[in-house]
């Protein structure tokens, strides 16, 4: 399949991780690298949250977030993005669900599902993961059509693992961004 930039418009919902250097600093600027490309806008952000680690348990806690965008771009094209953004940010494959400066997951993108090795969508642990559930609960509108919000209150009634979750800080966007127009 060939991607190419859409010319309509989507709403989509990223992840965010991080659990080495500065890990707010460096969310905030996935969040402003987010919002400079010109096919993305960062519409709202989630609060952070201090997670502990699942999976590998033996690295630091992480500070996790959800972002909604608005974007004019392809899921494969938006996964591209993220994936440079995580290597501008330093972001190393090492372990897997190791320890990491930056992680940015696609986890929906309205409209639009995949099943190939490049890209899942919907995201398919989205649904197991307090730390992906508890953020994204913060920012998917109440009565969203799709059936996101019900998906994501539902699983969060009843998923275990919320209790490794704190609220860290609440995210006000545009933080310093005068983001001029997608």
């Amino acid at each position: 399949m060939i991607a190419h930039s859409t010319s309509e418009s989507s709403e989509a919902y990223i992840a965010l991780g991080a659990n080495l250097g500065d890990r707010e600093e460096t969310l905030l600027e996935a969040l402003s690298l987010l919002d400079e490309h010109p096919h993305i806008s960062v519409l709202r952000c989630s609060a952070l949250y201090e997670t502990e680690p699942v999976g590998y348990v033996d690295q630091p806690a992480f500070l996790n977030m959800a972002v909604a965008v608005q974007v004019m771009l392809t899921p494969e094209q938006l996964l591209t993005e993220l994936l440079d953004i995580e290597n501008r940010l330093g972001r190393v494959r090492d372990i897997r669900w190791g320890p990491r400066t930056v992680d940015l997951d696609l986890l929906w993108m309205h409209g639009e599902t995949r099943d190939t090795e490049l890209l899942q969508l919907p995201h398919p642990r989205m649904g197991e993961r307090a730390f992906v559930l508890v953020p994204l609960s913060d920012i998917v509108p109440e009565g969203e059509i799709s059936g996101l919000y019900t998906f994501v209150h539902s699983s969060l009634s009843v998923l275990d693992g919320k209790d490794g979750i704190q609220l860290w800080k609440t995210c006000n966007w545009p933080i310093e961004s005068e983001h001029s127009g997608s």
